[in-house]
């Protein structure tokens, strides 16, 4: 079942009562419901807002991930269950001990289909595409020729104009795909835990300050559905400089996007969880390949 995306901009009490999130806005009294099974994600984007300990208790006990938004608005942490999976201890166990060369092999995968994707993206929005799908075909294991990169370069002008420059701190829109980045990275994180897997322990990335390493790996092929949200956002909204509240809502709205993975169409959200007990199982042996989507 599709989990549901709460997103709280204006003040709120957030209470627990028969295993229903109750929600009392602050501003006129209006009271609204929902079954916490229902719910994949909460966001809390004011500061105004009151959570009551039960209720938190119960949505990390169902694996439901709440973001925490900072003063400025941009997403900052997240809660996430400890104890998650039957088998868990096991699953560290298989994680730990993968080899570097299964780990070279699972990044290769997963750089081949970002790069695919992105091109992908491209020839849907006639662009030029053709030579960065050729450099998704000659991407060896673990990328020691940084073909991401490449892709990377030729990507970013094609998408969002000649003068645009893929930068954290760089000027708009950057603003808006940091934001949905950010979104995606708490949905993979999520999905990870839900496997079983540590979200620190990477494939690649291993920064020692970085707490989600994995979580940034595997979200890799799925960067560019933000992508395409973005361009929309932007070719829809000429005049758009700022991140505004409304943009924010466009943006989670990508975890219900449909994609294409395993020859299967399916919401964002629950492909992440193929993807992430896929790569469970190859850490296990009992899988190769990391199943991602195929962006149609």
């Amino acid at each position: 079942m599709l989990k549901r995306t709460l997103f709280f901009s204006t003040p709120y009490r957030l209470s627990l009562k028969n295993m229903q999130l109750v929600a009392e806005s602050k501003d006129n009294g209006e009271v609204r419901t929902v079954p916490v099974e229902d719910i994949g994600f909460v966001v809390l984007d004011n500061m105004q807002i009151s959570v009551s300990l039960p209720l938190i208790e119960t949505l990390v006990a169902n694996n439901v991930a709440v973001v925490f938004s900072d003063s400025k608005h941009m997403p900052q942490s997240m809660l996430l269950n400890l104890d998650s999976h039957s088998i868990q201890t096991e699953i560290f166990r298989n994680q730990i001990d993968a080899s570097l060369p299964l780990k070279k092999n699972l990044w290769k995968q997963t750089i081949e289909c970002k790069i695919a994707n992105q091109a992908k993206l491209l020839k849907i929005l006639d662009r030029q595409s053709a030579d960065i799908l050729n450099l998704a075909k000659d991407v060896k294991s673990g990328d020691p020729d940084n073909r991401e990169g490449t892709a990377a370069r030729l990507y970013w002008p094609r998408l969002l104009g000649d003068s645009f420059t893929r930068d954290r701190f760089g000027d708009f829109p950057n603003e808006l795909l940091n934001y949905g980045y950010i979104i995606l990275r708490a949905a993979v994180a999520r999905s990870l835990v839900g496997s079983g897997l540590l979200p620190t322990l990477g494939i690649h990335h291993r920064n020692k300050y970085n707490s989600y390493c994995l979580a940034d790996d595997i979200m890799e092929p799925y960067r560019p559905y933000v992508d395409r949200r973005v361009f929309s956002l932007v070719k829809n909204n000429p005049e758009m400089f700022f991140l505004e509240k409304e943009h924010k809502a466009e943006l989670l709205q990508v975890l219900t996007d449909d994609v294409m993975i395993d020859k299967m169409r399916r919401p964002l959200m629950v492909a992440l969880s193929m993807t992430t007990s896929s790569l469970s199982k190859c850490y296990s042996g009992e899988l190769k390949n990391i199943k991602y989507p195929e962006f149609k």
